[in-house]
């Protein structure tokens, strides 16, 4: 369910009031915990570190992302490949065939 609209956004102030402290180089990395913060018009232009539970992810807030919360820009979870054994072996196989038809086409053009 979502935010009633009477209630208007939720912004944390904690964090508008530490980006009205700085200036918008870019550069300098806010840290913050609140991910269900929504991202205004105002944060346009800084660089937040978005915690996603290890660790802060920079996120430099660009115009379109206004409207959306900071979480939905530090994913949470990695995702690791499935397979194991069998399917680095067929990584392995589809690499060297690359690798071979790169060179192939290489030798013909000169």
């Amino acid at each position: 369910m979502s935010r009633s609209s009477k209630k208007g956004p939720y912004v944390d102030q904690k964090l508008l009031k530490k980006l009205g402290k700085l200036d918008k180089d870019g550069k300098t990395v806010v840290n913050t915990y609140t991910r269900s913060s929504e991202i205004s018009p105002e944060m346009v232009g800084f660089t937040i570190g978005v915690h996603n539970g290890k660790k802060f992810i920079p996120v430099t807030i660009r115009e379109e992302m206004v409207g959306h919360r900071l979480g939905e820009f530090s994913p949470t979870r990695h995702f690791v490949r499935h397979g194991g054994k069998i399917q680095r072996e067929l990584e392995q196989k589809t690499a060297e065939a690359t690798a071979e038809a790169t060179k192939e086409t290489a030798q013909t053009k000169t």
